[in-house]
């Protein structure tokens, strides 16, 4: 282990293994502790009002849109110019900062690659340092990995780096700025912008960014301000940064707007978060006795309040000049099966050609094999336009209740529970052991899709609704009896040696307590990292 001699006031709790002092620089340092003097008090503050709100929902109150923003709406306002790299996104291709990923991402054919600090990874100390390591070689080309034989290394033309620091609510627990964790957004976005910003301007792009789970447009603006004084510590023009947001909270999807508006000079649009969407949805209205929806399986883009989302999203970013970006299909490539994978892609073709016959400009996958697949649905609308920002959705009109239609609330059935309890299970599992992106029953699993196991349990339990197609009440006792044949499967299916190499049995015993306490833990991450 290392020892560093940090800046005053900096404390680094953790190991500083060989390779971190590339990256742990007093500088980098120095530059994170700026930040987060600066700005931690506003983040506190904006957390804060995330649970006054959550107390007014609970107590019936159901959003809006805001009135006192009601000229931000009305106004005939664009967001600025994007650059040139950001202007053809037909496909997205997303994943964790591990470094074999980064290289097959970058090599995929996609036009963008959104690397991953947050829901696809775990964000443990040395996956988060690691991750800044892959990042600042790749950015530099230098990027190399020898695996089992087989060497890679980046083609000649590589998609456009994007990166996601991790959510305004998580901390990064080991380092400390006089004694007071500092935030995990400020750690992922600081280190990285402080190393890799003026050598991505040289290379003709520049600091690109997607932010994640924000509430409303104040968060968007605490993220403006700390994007305004980066810029200005590092001397780099203002309006430089430019970062996409993920619109997958219900109440941000209230604020569409404003958040745009907040970002205007960095902005590169907004992207349909489905999966935390759908989270997000169940969190707010968890204690809300008429809302209940229905297996996770059946709540698709076409369901009401879903389509309702998704069209608005695309109608306020056009009018704004801004990209809409499709978000994820989680389907995957199915090797052993060539009738389920036909099926599978059947699946991926049919949420592209949606998304593209809409209106947007691209859309996300998690594997490489789905970009040619993806890029052909996104072709054949756009031709050899970059995008379709020109094609206004005047057509579209979304009230607050369409995007509150949360239909459908039926079927709840016995194998759409056991089958949450199993995707919990073995995301929690996995996560535990280091890795936050993991293929489950041939989907992708990151944090947003076992969010949504993990709280339909909770609300299935709690609400009046939640009853089973055969008549039977979800109850704790039921999920407690189910958990132990969730198990038995498990094993069964990956093997006794991998079945005790991997934390499930006590992953069962989180997501158990996690389904059946009283108080919802607001994030699965939450109360994990402290594991990690």
């Amino acid at each position: 282990m290392l020892i560093m001699n940090l800046p005053a006031g900096i404390q680094l709790t953790a190991p500083i293994e060989p390779g971190f002092e590339r990256i742990l620089t007093p500088d980098a340092l120095g530059f994170v502790a700026k930040l987060h003097s600066a700005f931690e008090g506003r983040r506190q503050e904006r957390l804060a009002a995330r649970v006054v709100r959550q107390a007014a929902l609970d107590a019936g109150q159901r959003p809006d849109f805001l009135a006192e923003t009601a000229d931000v709406r009305a106004g005939d306002w664009r967001i600025a110019p994007l650059p040139a790299a950001l202007q053809r996104r037909r496909v997205e291709i997303t994943g964790p900062v591990e470094r074999k990923m980064i290289i097959n991402a970058l090599n995929s054919g996609a036009d963008s690659y959104m690397t991953d600090f947050e829901d696809s990874n775990t964000p443990n100390w040395s996956n988060q340092i690691h991750g800044q390591i892959n990042l600042y070689d790749a950015v530099r080309r230098q990027i190399t990995l020898e695996q089992n034989g087989k060497q890679y290394t980046l083609n000649d033309t590589v998609a456009t780096l994007v990166v996601r620091p991790r959510g305004w609510h998580l901390d990064e627990k080991n380092m400390l700025v006089d004694g007071q964790r500092v935030s995990g957004s400020l750690f992922d976005f600081g280190l990285f912008f402080y190393h890799n910003a003026k050598e991505q301007l040289a290379r003709g792009y520049g600091p690109y960014f997607y932010l994640p789970k924000m509430e409303s447009h104040l968060e968007a603006r605490l993220w403006n301000d700390v994007f305004k004084l980066a810029q200005d510590e590092l001397g780099i023009p203002q309006g430089t940064i430019k970062a996409t947001v993920l619109i997958e909270t219900i109440l941000a999807a209230f604020e569409m707007d404003e958040i745009l508006y907040e970002l205007r000079e960095h902005s590169s649009g907004l992207n349909a978060g489905r999966w935390d969407y759908i989270f997000s949805c169940i969190k707010k209205f968890k204690q809300d006795r008429d809302f209940c929806l229905a297996d996770r399986a059946r709540i698709t883009m076409t369901v009401p309040f879903m389509r309702a989302y998704a069209l608005l999203l695309l109608k306020t970013c056009h009018k704004r000049h801004a990209p809409a970006i499709g978000g994820m299909a989680a389907l995957i490539p199915i090797k052993h099966d060539a009738e389920a994978n036909e099926k599978a892609m059947a699946g991926v073709r049919a949420d592209k050609a949606r998304d593209a016959g809409d209106g947007y400009d691209g859309g996300w996958v998690a594997h490489p094999g789905l970009v040619p697949l993806a890029m052909a649905e996104f072709k054949a609308v756009l031709g050899d336009r970059p995008n379709q920002i020109d094609k206004q959705r005047d057509d579209v009109q979304v009230s607050a209740a369409d995007l509150l239609n949360f239909q459908p609330e039926a079927p709840i059935t016995a194998a759409g529970l056991a089958m949450n309890i199993n995707v919990g299970i073995q995301y929690l599992g996995s996560w535990l052991a280091g890795n936050g992106c993991v293929p489950i029953h041939n989907l992708m699993e990151d944090a947003a899709t076992a969010e949504i196991s993990r709280s339909q349990v909770w609300q299935w339990i709690r609400s009046p609704k939640g009853v089973l197609e055969d008549g039977r009440k979800v109850t704790a006792d039921l999920v407690a009896a189910l958990i132990p044949q969730e198990l038995d499967k498990i094993r069964a299916e990956h093997g006794d040696a991998r079945f005790q190499a991997t934390p499930y049995t006590e992953a069962a015993q989180i997501f158990e307590q996690m389904c059946t306490q009283t108080d919802f833990a607001e994030f699965l991450t939450l109360p994990l990292y402290e594991k990690v």
